[in-house]
């Protein structure tokens, strides 16, 4: 498969920006969520940061003037803070309880009526309403993960790691990793996370699903699974919801053979590449789409230039790209060219990042 078959993909000499990004930052000097400002040339300069208690993960509502942060304090919590567009700072509005443990993944649906909370101890995923200034109300709904897998230590109880709305907004999707499904959720005007109809999706046992992304065009999305270090692609069904399994493809080199897992997957805005980070290997895992079948080629594997990359992002033109090294205390900036490959630009030092998210600009 040729990934130069696609339509034409604008080099990197021409990116666009800027852009502001937040980063959770749990260092020992102090959590908080950081915001960077992502330069044209894609240079990264802190321009603020805002105390946080031990953030996660980080969504925006669309309208940008609201974010979102899972913290782990009292017990599990959800916040919504108000984005000062002129200095980047954050105004925290109010906080709700994630209603489980270990907070872990937050979304908002397309239109910006709710948000989806995961908590990976907790074994649960909640929704929650937004009222027009952001604030969150109290969750509509709690779900109760049922099961476990054949990995007595990673998969004894139910561990939800994310809940991610579907392109079409009918459906919600929360890869649980230690039950190996996918459970669906369809859409609810109340509020509700009510199953659909076609049920979950049942994952190769010990795979660990952990996050979810989809093709922007096709009916494609690619679920990464941590305990085997791979990433496997479905073919969804938009009526229904239903997930059927095209195709799985290993996120390391044949080489290795070390410990990894793989956190974080996300698919380019041209729908021609799909980037996978890889914890322990520690790299950014580059695979091209083919649009006919969905199914994944490895194009190369790009060092984070730091270690424990958990989380990765795309700027909205797709023209740069963010690791978040956890251990490795830096968010690293890497030019996406005409191939879909990476070139290390810039970094930044930030105590233990763990997630970053991208506003339209700076």
């Amino acid at each position: 498969m040729d990934p130069r078959s696609a339509r034409p993909f604008r080099s990197i000499v021409t990116r666009g920006g800027p852009y502001q990004t937040f980063v959770c930052s749990a260092g020992s000097d102090g959590d908080g969520i950081v915001t960077v400002a992502v330069a044209p040339d894609g240079t990264l300069t802190e321009r603020a940061r805002t105390t946080a208690p031990h953030p996660m993960f980080l969504a925006l509502r669309p309208d940008g003037e609201t974010l979102y942060a899972v913290e782990r304090v009292d017990g599990g919590r959800v916040s919504a803070y108000r984005i000062d567009a002129e200095s980047g700072g954050l105004e925290r509005l109010n906080g709700r309880s994630s209603e489980g443990a270990g907070p872990c993944y937050v979304s908002v649906d397309a239109t910006g009526q709710y948000a989806f909370v995961a908590n990976y101890q907790g074994g649960t995923v909640a929704a929650y309403p937004l009222a027009d200034d952001g604030r969150l109300g109290e969750a509509t709904d709690v779900v109760r993960h049922e099961g476990s897998g054949p990995d007595p230590e990673r998969q004894a109880v139910p561990h939800p790691h994310a809940i991610a709305p579907g392109p079409e907004n009918r459906f919600r999707y929360a890869p649980d990793l230690g039950t190996d499904r996918i459970e669906i959720y369809r859409a609810d005007e109340s509020g509700a996370l009510r199953p659909a109809e076609a049920g979950p999706t049942t994952v190769r046992a010990g795979a660990g699903p952990r996050h979810i992304a989809f093709h922007p065009t096709e009916p494609y999305c690619y679920v990464v699974d941590e305990l085997e270090s791979t990433v496997t692609a479905y073919e969804r069904d938009a009526e229904s919801g239903e997930l059927a399994a095209i195709d799985r493809t290993t996120t390391l080199p044949a080489a290795f053979d070390g410990t990894n897992e793989p956190a974080d997957v996300h698919v380019h805005p041209s729908g021609r590449w799909v980037y996978v980070s890889n914890r322990g290997h520690d790299s950014v895992a580059v695979f091209a789409v083919d649009a006919a079948t969905g199914r994944l080629e490895l194009l190369a594997h790009e060092p984070t230039r730091g270690e424990t990359p958990r989380d990765i992002a795309l700027a909205p033109d797709g023209e740069v790209l963010l690791a978040c090294n956890q251990h490795g205390d830096a968010v690293v900036s890497f030019a996406i060219d005409e191939t879909g490959r990476l070139e290390k630009i810039a970094a930044l030092d930030v105590p233990k990042p763990v997630c970053a998210t991208f506003l339209e600009s700076a």
